[in-house]
């Protein structure tokens, strides 16, 4: 082009004969049809100019007998051949074809060596279905009951020769859950702090300790019930303490004891052998006399209250470490509320003679129906339970139910842990105020570090 914009005249005969980019072309709707000129018929016997467009046929006029053009052949590269593959390759192939992983001619072959090959179009279906379990907007934690239902299968084929009685069930099942989450945290979180709760008298009490420390304080204590079976003691013989507290808070302060996962295996071992001792030991061990200084269980009940408090401290560093853990499965957490339902009448007795809960009303005879507060457990391991109120030796009676008290079976276990407060714990109450209060705050006093 010239300075002034306007082409040269060489230019324009260099372009004259050039072909021109068509301009756009408008909408079909835009034209009008009727004024727009038909392009010329060409004379008979000569072909048509290019370009042209022949007038269409009408009804009236007969066309000379054509033939009908063959289609055209695809290109070969939009064509999708069947590569032949060996049957080890085709089998190899299954797991990316299950996942949508193939090529197109990789899944063509797959698809057509399915057809004829049963073993693999069975290896392919269970392969399909595998990949409908992988969704990634689920929880990747385990189902609780898997371990039970496992263990129930496993036994339901092979029965063990020496089982682990019924009574002593829940403990191993909350010790194996309580390993498994710390089979799971890393070597910090072993020092992550952890707060303990419990009651004494009206207040709330707590104690700071680590992960570490919890399974410390579960190795000590658990060692009364190992003292009771002829087990070593890991504190050690002599004058070792019965009482929870004071045995925590020796091993607390032994030197020997490196507050780091090292703790786990000891504790883990300790568990095991108590289970194992008292599988062999049979029927008359379960009552055999386990002391904690103050009172004492029968060891079917001593196991029952280790399950419980080992299900306990395990959701205290399940919070610390914010790891997620569910409560114990329901015919567990009903012996538990079950010995603590027990345990109340005598508790209500040791409060009533420190002051802290209302004289008794109407003594009766030992073994006599006396008043009672019926406590209703909702839910999770839930039940009827009627709790003596006047002497530990009465028992419950729905006759002569004075008062009831409503509460969720996870809230009551949380009630008895010193967990919640007495006053925050009841989801329902009717009847006597009094007698109800007593029974909240009995229930309270079950806890202990």
């Amino acid at each position: 082009m010239s300075g002034d914009g306007r082409e040269s005249e060489g230019g324009e005969e260099e372009v004259r004969g050039a072909r021109r980019i068509p301009g756009p072309r408008g909408a079909a709707d835009d034209l009008d049809l009727e004024s727009v000129p038909l392009p010329p018929l060409p004379p008979p016997g000569s072909a048509a100019p290019a370009g042209s467009v022949p007038e269409q046929s009408t009804p009236e006029q007969s066309l000379p007998e054509q033939s009908v053009p063959e289609p055209p052949e695809a290109p070969e590269a939009l064509m999708t051949s069947v590569p032949d593959l060996p049957h080890r390759v085709l089998k190899a192939l299954l797991g990316a074809w299950a996942l949508s992983a193939c090529s197109a001619e990789e899944t063509a072959a797959v698809e057509e060596h399915l057809t004829a090959c049963a073993p693999c179009a069975d290896e392919a279906l269970r392969l399909r279905d595998a990949v409908g379990l992988l969704h990634t907007d689920g929880s990747l934690d385990l189902d609780p009951t898997l371990r039970s239902r496992v263990i129930d299968g496993c036994l339901g084929r092979r029965p063990a020769r020496i089982p682990v009685p019924e009574w002593a069930a829940p403990y191993d099942a909350e010790t194996a859950r309580l390993d498994a989450l710390l089979r799971d945290i890393g070597d910090s979180e072993w020092h992550a702090p952890v707060r303990l709760r419990w009651f004494e008298e009206e207040r709330e009490v707590s104690r700071r300790t680590t992960v570490a420390g919890v399974i410390g304080h579960l190795t000590a204590v658990d060692g009364l019930l190992s003292a009771a079976l002829g087990l070593d003691d890991p504190l050690g013989g002599g004058d070792t303490p019965l009482d929870p507290t004071e045995r925590t808070e020796r091993y607390w302060s032994s030197k020997r004891r490196p507050p780091t996962r090292a703790v786990r295996e000891p504790w883990r071992a300790q568990s095991h052998e108590l289970i194992r001792t008292a599988s062999f030991a049979g029927r008359n061990v379960a009552e055999a006399s386990v002391s904690y200084g103050a009172f004492a269980l029968p060891l079917q009940d001593a196991l029952l209250d280790r399950a419980f408090e080992c299900w306990v401290h395990g959701g205290d560093i399940a919070d610390a470490v914010d790891y997620p853990y569910e409560a114990p499965s329901a015919a567990h957490l009903h012996r538990m509320i079950d010995l603590a339902a027990r345990l109340l009448p005598a508790a209500l007795a040791g409060r009533r003679r420190s002051g802290l809960a209302g004289p008794a009303k109407d003594l009766v005879t030992a073994g006599a129906p006396g008043r009672s507060v019926h406590l209703e457990i909702e839910g999770h391991g839930g039940g009827d339970w009627y709790i003596a109120l006047d002497s530990p030796a009465a028992v419950g009676s729905p006759e002569r139910a004075v008062a009831q008290v409503a509460l969720d079976g996870v809230e009551f276990c949380r009630l008895a842990a010193g967990h919640i407060s007495p006053v925050e714990a009841a989801a329902g109450q009717e009847g006597d105020r009094e007698a109800i209060r007593d029974v909240l705050f009995a229930t309270a006093s079950l806890s202990r570090l």
